[in-house]
């Protein structure tokens, strides 16, 4: 199969095609949810459009806690459905859809009763790895184990001695959230589908009741366009409601913003081989393995501010912290953090007002002829969305389709990784890389390394670490520009990258080399490239003022202080 790319004279031809001829489906939204939505489509055969207002996951689908997982928790809630169905999803996407992209990772769980708690406990994660199991998905991973407090502490040395009498361990997976939108767009782009970033709905065409498509302005180039469509597909997560009011159709259903904040650390300041799960008094903190780095979060708070930049109040960070440093014998402080990230998860309302209460559970609604709205859920479970959404517009088609193959259809980078990675060592030889480069582009490129590799053949300076990020490469910058879809500085150092949340500087020294490398392959002069470099030094500075705030509204209107988007 060939590999899409989503480079600028790609983006030019997808918005002007989408204006030629009537699509079948016209998915608005960039997220998880609408990518896979144009994957499952389009691989039945439906003529599609995928439209996105800024970049790809540059919402909750890049500000997650980059879990694949079952939902451990819901089994208290007894929401065995949710769990059983979000089990085998992650089963598929470890063992055959995605295997590059979404790794095994373990995770401890202290225990701080003894007795009844370990008998609890131990029960709940035996039920979670029997259903994983039973559904055919399970055997990637390991299975759960029972420790004393002796043998927690050899596997988590940082634990306070105090804080556990005891500890179950067991599996999950994760995922490099927005680095997996990106390439599920892609794959949905290398199977026909037509789409385009930074294009943004202005309007929903009607004829009577009955939506026949939209208008995009294209933020990038200026200009707008009439695509028309015989099924939209409203896939805007946090937006819905915002969405649904232009078609002045809010539907059976309301979606409400939950803000969670997440904290990045330095891998040394734990001393640890495994993540963790504690209890809180609301939910569940997750410290999550992220390369040289942990992940700690995550909070569930409502947030009825600005949806497009959810800000981390100082507030936000000293709860993390306070909960995390209540079982590590050396506390973590505010000099630790190295990143902070919010991000907000769209939940169906439901009788309570705690967003904790309200539903993961996802719903797809047809509130007016031509349009379908698809909201809720989680991460892991985006593919079952996608599939729904899409079973529920081929009822407006006057035609016989397919029924839903995504289950059999790896992302691009899948075929071929395993053999790879095997030849890592030859591959690295052949590039003159250290073979611990070869790995890390492969867990993020998949078979598709060979294309950044490619580009570092033709100019070897592109082999060299990105300054001040010595993660990456120069050539995973250029990469980005020509083949992922990045349009901005912002898109490679927050999204295509984590440089935003991985460095202490939070990436204002990559920046300009970064924008210099972009600016090559989209046509930037000096005046832009500066002005690149300029956002995203104000962007940084905003988010640094607004996590020093005492509440949302104070950190909201800090982060406010940088503007949104480059002018061109």
């Amino acid at each position: 199969m060939r590999t899409a790319t989503l480079g600028p004279a790609q983006r030019a031809e997808s918005l002007a095609r989408m204006t030629e001829r009537e699509l079948d489906i016209l998915v608005v939204g960039g997220g998880v949810v609408g990518a896979g939505t144009a994957l499952d489509a389009v691989t039945r055969g439906l003529s599609t459009g995928l439209v996105e207002a800024r970049d790809w996951a540059s919402g909750t689908s890049s500000r997650s806690s980059k879990l694949i997982h079952g939902g451990l928790r819901y089994l208290e809630m007894l929401d065995f459905a949710l769990v059983r169905e979000a089990l085998k999803e992650r089963g598929l996407l470890l063992e055959r859809l995605a295997p590059h992209l979404v790794k095994p990772v373990p995770f401890l769980y202290p225990l701080q009763h003894k007795g009844w708690e370990r008998l609890y406990a131990g029960s709940g994660v035996a039920l979670y790895d029997a259903m994983s199991m039973a559904r055919g998905h399970g055997r990637g991973l390991p299975m759960h184990r029972h420790l004393s407090r002796r043998q927690a502490l050899r596997v988590a040395p940082a634990l306070r001695k105090d804080a556990l009498v005891g500890a179950l361990q067991y599996y999950d997976a994760q995922v490099d959230d927005a680095r997996y939108v990106a390439t599920l767009v892609r794959t949905a782009a290398s199977y026909g589908a037509k789409a385009a970033n930074r294009a943004r709905v202005t309007a929903f065409l009607r004829e009577g009741e009955r939506v026949v498509g939209v208008r995009v302005q294209d933020v990038e180039a200026g200009g707008e366009y009439e695509i028309h469509a015989k099924q939209v597909v409203n896939a805007t997560g946090v937006w819905t409601d915002d969405t649904q009011a232009m078609v002045g159709e809010r539907g059976q259903f309301h979606v409400r913003a939950s803000k969670g904040i997440h904290l990045v650390v330095p891998k040394d300041r734990i001393h640890s081989t495994t993540g963790l799960i504690l209890r809180t008094e609301k939910s569940v903190l997750f410290v999550i393995p992220w390369g040289r780095h942990w992940i700690v979060g995550t909070t569930d708070t409502d947030w009825d501010l600005d949806k497009a930049h959810p800000a981390a109040s100082s507030a936000d960070i000293d709860y993390l912290l306070e909960r995390v440093n209540s079982v590590l014998a050396v506390p973590l402080s505010r000099d630790d953090v190295q990143g902070v990230y919010a991000g907000l998860r769209p939940l169906l309302a439901g009788e309570s007002d705690a967003t904790s209460k309200l539903s993961r559970e996802h719903t797809v609604a047809h509130p007016a002829p031509g349009l379908v709205v698809v909201a809720g859920g989680k991460y892991t479970t985006y593919r079952v969305m996608a599939k729904d959404a899409v079973d529920e517009a081929v009822h407006g088609l006057d035609m016989r389709v397919a029924e839903c193959v995504t289950e059999d259809v790896p992302l691009l980078g899948a075929e071929g990784y395993r053999a790879r990675w095997n030849a890592r060592a030859r591959i690295a030889a052949r590039a003159g890389l250290h073979v611990a480069r070869v790995e890390h582009l492969l867990n993020r490129y998949g078979s598709m390394a060979e294309e950044v590799l490619d580009l570092v053949a033709a100019d070897p300076s592109l082999g060299d670490p990105l300054q001040g990020a010595d993660d990456y490469l120069r050539a995973e910058v250029v990469y980005a520009a020509t083949h992922e879809g990045a349009r901005h500085l912002d898109d490679v150092l927050t999204r295509r990258t984590r440089i935003s949340i991985e460095t202490f500087d939070r990436g204002t020294r990559s920046a300009r080399e970064a924008a210099g490398l972009m600016g090559a392959v989209l046509g930037w002069d000096k005046d832009q490239i500066e002005r690149e470099v300029e956002h995203y030094e104000k962007r940084v500075e905003a988010e640094r003022e607004s996590q020093l705030q005492p509440d949302d509204l104070t950190a909201d209107a800090a982060r406010l202080g940088a503007p949104d988007i480059v002018p061109l």
